[in-house]
């Protein structure tokens, strides 16, 4: 079967949640439907990445077929997981621990784990508003990488 792998990145603040949202589930249905098998990549670190999961999760349950999986990709333990293990697991699909984000200095763990996110996806849906912070490094970082870049939070489109 082939996975097609989406991972998300947004600001901690975004701008405009509605017409993000809106995107979203534009994009994130036409996903559901097109591919045969995809694998949503996200972290938990701000307001794009709780907007974004809501979206999936509800995408998923009006569209998904079985063909989805929903991971949350965690840089490190951290304590609102381990001591809320079966209330995370009960959302997503999966929780995964970036293993080379864990053994770095935590400064750079969340920066890591983003470029591992990265490496895995065939795409990265963002909404970086601003040219600056770690979802703005995390889109440069893709782009480098020849990976495919829809902007949610492009005020242009």
């Amino acid at each position: 079967m082939d996975t097609f792998t989406v991972s998300f990145f947004g600001h901690r603040e975004i701008e405009n949640g509605f017409e993000v949202e809106r995107r979203l589930e534009e994009i994130i249905t036409d996903l559901i439907r097109s591919k045969e098998y995809i694998e949503f990549l996200i972290g938990r670190d701000g307001e794009f990445d709780l907007l974004a999961s809501s979206v999936i999760k509800w995408c998923i349950k009006k569209y998904g077929r079985d063909n989805t999986s929903f991971v949350l990709v965690l840089p490190y333990l951290r304590a609102d997981y381990r001591d809320n293990e079966a209330a995370f697991l009960d959302y997503y699909d999966e929780v995964e621990i970036c293993e080379e984000a864990a053994r770095a200095h935590f400064k750079a763990a969340i920066q890591i784990r983003n470029r591992c996110m990265v490496d895995r996806s065939d795409l990265v849906v963002c909404c970086v508003q601003r040219k600056k912070g770690g979802a703005y490094q995390a889109v440069r970082y893709a782009e480098k990488m020849g990976k495919e870049v829809w902007n949610v939070g492009d005020k242009s489109k």
